[in-house]
């Protein structure tokens, strides 16, 4: 047993990918405010959404992993997701590339309750006080 117990913590070459080039933007930033440099401010916050892009699309390219723990035999970091190409449900990045299980009417969930309608037999001040 690991320092972690028994979790998947979700090492996979998409997010060491991500978090490598989300630091890498986040110091160049950091060194453009430092130097009082636009330019290098500029270039570290245009590599923030590369990452971002980059992690997605090694997600979306079976580098990723889905929602929840894996199978031990599957959590080595360098393990391909093979079921990626048809999208996990209830990934939202799946979802956003047009890849996932969608919701069929029957799952849809309801948002707003019926409407009944007050007896016809009551006065209009019932009526008025009963939709108050």
């Amino acid at each position: 047993m690991n320092a972690h117990g028994d979790h998947d913590m979700g090492h996979t070459v998409a997010g060491w990918t991500g978090s490598a080039l989300g630091i890498l933007a986040f110091t160049t930033a950091g060194m453009g405010l430092v130097l009082a440099s636009p330019a290098v401010l500029w270039a570290g916050a245009a590599l923030a959404p590369a990452a971002a892009l980059a992690t997605w699309a090694l997600h979306l390219a079976g580098w990723g992993k889905p929602g929840g723990p894996r199978p031990p035999h599957l959590r080595h970091w360098r393990t391909r997701d093979r079921a990626a190409r048809h999208g996990h449900p209830d990934c939202t990045g799946c979802r956003l590339a047009g890849r996932g299980r969608r919701r069929t009417a029957a799952e849809a969930p309801v948002t707003q309750p019926p409407v009944t309608q007050p007896p016809a037999t009551q006065s209009p001040t019932a009526v008025r006080l009963h939709r108050a």
